[in-house]
């Protein structure tokens, strides 16, 4: 029971847009492609509007955009996904940010700052929005801990203003 409701909540992750057309095989670039360049792997199954794909052949182009072929037809603007439940295990240390969403965030010491609802990615590091507003550099010196499992995260006191 558990794991058919867990699968029917499980998010799919963006890891792309069909762009415009690159050559004439059928190639097109990857808008918004994820930083994981295995994702885009000859051979590796993506999902192109919710249905599985298998991209054929991938390369870099002009600035580093990602031009794949897939093994349909893909029209321009359509959502390359993968289901949250396909992605590998994050490394030790490490977490996917959709996971992080509506988690209680607290200080060290039990003050309530509100839920995450939303990891963004930053220049220097990734910003954690909570819906009370405030933002936290997801940073070592700031998140001490983050538990899936417990369903929080508890960071360190003086990166949030008194309340």
């Amino acid at each position: 029971m558990r794991a058919e409701r867990r699968a029917a909540e499980t998010p799919w992750i963006s890891v792309g847009r069909v762009g415009r057309p690159h050559g004439l095989r059928g190639e097109f670039v990857v808008e918004g492609a994820s930083e994981a360049p295995e994702r885009f792997t000859p051979g590796v199954r993506l999902y192109l509007d919710r249905e599985p794909v298998t991209v054929l052949t991938s390369k870099r182009a002009g600035r580093g955009r990602v031009v794949v072929r897939l093994d349909r037809r893909a029209e321009r603007g359509s959502a390359l996904e993968l289901p949250a439940n396909e992605l590998p295990e994050p490394a030790e240390g490490s977490w996917y940010a959709f996971s992080m969403v509506g988690l209680s965030v607290e200080e060290e010491g039990g003050r309530e700052l509100g839920r995450v609802k939303e990891v963004e990615p930053g220049v220097a590091n990734d910003v954690v929005w909570l819906d009370s507003g405030i933002a936290l550099p997801f940073v070592e010196q700031c998140v001490l801990t983050v538990d899936l499992e417990g369903r929080r995260i508890v960071v360190a006191p003086g990166f949030a203003n008194p309340g």
